[in-house]
Order: structure tokens, then sequence, then C-alpha cells
């Protein structure tokens, strides 16, 4: 008896998401397909030039947004973000540096310092040497 392994698929949605693009403004042929692995290793390794200018010009995913304007998801909704932007909406939001924008890139920056200082923490507590407890 010989077991036949089964090409691993993924919806779409999914192969989207991990290539970082916005599914809504793939080919049609791609959102209504299933993706393999080994078509997904092969979008990565070369893209098509589809691909490319997606990447390029967006429209962008919700977290590639937050990405590049150096926000949390959560902050891009706060600041009354919700739909996909173009990587010259994008840039134009960092001209013109919103209120909103401003306070989140600080709150990002402070949820940054803090990790730092938490990983630091741990690592100095793990290379301490173990101190009998009394």
């Amino acid at each position: 008896m010989t077991s036949h392994k089964t090409a691993q698929t993924m919806k779409p949605a999914t192969a989207a998401k991990k290539l970082g693009v916005y599914l809504e403004a793939t080919p049609a042929e791609f959102q209504e397909g299933v993706v393999s692995r080994t078509e997904l290793n092969a979008l990565q390794a070369d893209p098509p030039e589809w691909l490319q200018e997606l990447r390029r010009n967006g429209p962008h995913p919700r977290p590639v947004v937050a990405a590049k304007l150096g926000v949390s998801i959560s902050g891009l909704a706060r600041g009354g973000v919700t739909e996909a932007l173009t990587t010259e909406q994008i840039e134009e939001l960092k001209k013109e540096s919103p209120d909103w924008l401003q306070k989140e890139r600080a709150t990002q920056a402070e949820v940054r310092k803090e990790t730092v200082r938490i990983k630091e923490k741990n690592a100095a507590r793990a290379a301490a040497p173990d101190t009998p407890r009394s």
C-alpha cells in the first residue's frame, strides 16, 4: 500500500496574506482559484509583474499600511483608516502627519521600548546564576 502525497493548497485570502498584498486588488484568476505551496513559493521567489506592482504601489492591506506608517493596526482603526491604501495615499498621510498619526507613532515607540526592556530583563534573569532562596 503506497500513500500519495497531495499538494498542500490554501485559499486565495491566505496566499494574499502570506504575499503581503490586498486580495481584492489581485487578478481574478488568483482570487478564484486555490494556491498550492509550490505556487506560493514560486510567486515569492520570482514575483510576476502584477505582484511587483501591488507590492510597490498598492493598494496595501492594513498590516502593510500600519507597518509603513509605523503604527499598530488598532492605531489605524482609531485614526479612522479602515480601507486599503495606496503607496501614494500613505506618503500623503506621512506628509500631512495628522495628530492621530503622531500620537499613534508615539504609542508604538513606547510599546517597542517596553518590549525591549522586558526582553533585556528576561535575558538578564536567565543569565544570572540560580540564587538560593531562604
